[in-house]
């Protein structure tokens, strides 16, 4: 299925995603953000073999992730930063259109609060109100005479 307006940065993005949806690989690309490195040294923290070690690393070399070095017998990895780049790109117009619904629910949710506000003061002034003429019915002795009990 081909979707319209799909295109290569397109695929770039989602090669990349892609490779950042595993745990292994990320942590892989945080070390690689301190300087190059052998696969061996890569390998080191993790409980996996070399060839699983590599099979990541093919999957980041694909997403453009890393590059690989050739120093001498060293085949060192580096961190390559504009697939990153694109993808905080990406993300950032998304991140602006949710700060803006964001600051539209706010605005929201104040105004409801100020409206609750003013009619529960309104509320409490009515309250009031009926608690001072009853607080004056009050005071009226039993025998007297009033307006209402006539």
């Amino acid at each position: 299925m081909e979707l319209s307006g799909y295109t290569r940065s397109s695929a770039r993005l989602d090669a990349t995603f892609a490779a950042l949806a595993d745990p292994t690989r990320r942590a892989i690309l945080t070390r690689l953000a301190k300087g190059e490195a052998s696969v061996t040294d890569l390998a080191e923290p993790f409980a996996m073999s070399q060839p699983a070690i590599s099979k990541h690393l093919k999957v980041l070399e694909r997403a453009g992730l890393i590059s690989r070095g050739r120093d001498a017998q060293r085949r060192p990895r580096r961190l390559e930063a504009r697939p990153l780049r694109d993808a905080t790109q990406w993300l950032e117009h998304y991140r602006q259109f949710w700060e803006a619904q964001f600051q539209r629910l706010d605005a929201l949710l104040h105004g409801l609060q100020t409206d609750g506000l003013r009619k529960r003061a309104k509320r409490m002034g009515t309250a009031t109100q009926k608690t001072r003429r009853h607080a004056r019915l009050a005071q009226i002795p039993h025998g007297a005479k009033n307006a209402w009990s006539e």
